[in-house]
Order: C-alpha cells, then structure tokens, then sequence
C-alpha cells in the first residue's frame, strides 16, 4: 500500500513539472515588413486595407490607403467599425505613430496588422506610386 501511495505521488510530482514547463502562449504582434512585401501584400490582397496613420496625407500617401490619423484619435473612433477579419498594412511618416497605430490594432483583438518599415519614405524611395489630395 505504501509504495502505491509513494507511486501515486510521483506520478502527481511530474504531471505539475510538465505542466509548469510548457510554452505560455504568445499574444499576436504585428509584423514589420519592407517597402517591397508591403507592394507584393498590397498587389495579392483584394482584401488588404491600408490605413495612413499621419497628419500628412494629403501631401501624398500610398494609393487607396485610408486616412485615420493617431494624433487626432480618429483611428481610436475607427477601430470597433473595423472588420477583424481583414488584413491591415500600417504606415505613417514616423515610427513611433506607425508602431503606436499597428498596436492599437493588435490590442484591439486584430490578428493580421503589418507595418510599413521605414515608413512612406521607404515607399517612395522605392519608386512606388503615391497619390496626393
């Protein structure tokens, strides 16, 4: 009876160590990508919505991209209108507002947020089109 009980015990003793040792799950991020993955994302994504973060837009911003800039909360008022389901390229003409409007997303619940690296200036050194207000 003894060592039941001492087998017993040992078989509890390892089911909590593997159970405290397994990989915590990992919240979604978005993910930085190139001028040139952000052309290749928006030519095979009918779906893609592109969302211009920056108070500059009407001085150029990439073709059929939404204007919602961060400074002004209007992405804050867009968000919950947002179709989660979607996939979402981020850009702006700095980083800390691309970075800040890629997380607002992301902690939104949105599983599919990319953000344009080097921002516009990255796509237009590139030689991407742009279009002007």
């Amino acid at each position: 009876m003894k060592r039941i009980t001492i087998f017993i015990m040992a078989i509890a003793f390892m089911l909590i160590i593997v159970g405290c040792t397994q990989e915590p799950t990992s919240s979604p991020e978005y993910i930085d990508i190139s001028a040139a993955e952000a052309k290749e994302l928006i030519d095979n994504n009918t779906d893609l919505i592109i969302i211009d973060v920056s108070p500059f837009y009407a001085q150029g911003h990439i073709p059929n991209a939404l204007n919602y800039y961060i400074g002004d909360g209007s992405l804050d008022e867009i968000i919950p209108s947002l179709d989660k389901s979607k996939t979402y390229l981020v850009y702006c003409h700095s980083d800390s507002a691309s970075i800040s409007g890629a997380n607002k997303l992301i902690d939104a619940g949105f599983e599919n947020v990319y953000r344009l690296v080097g921002n516009y200036a990255a796509w237009v050194a590139a030689g991407y089109p742009v279009e002007t207000d």
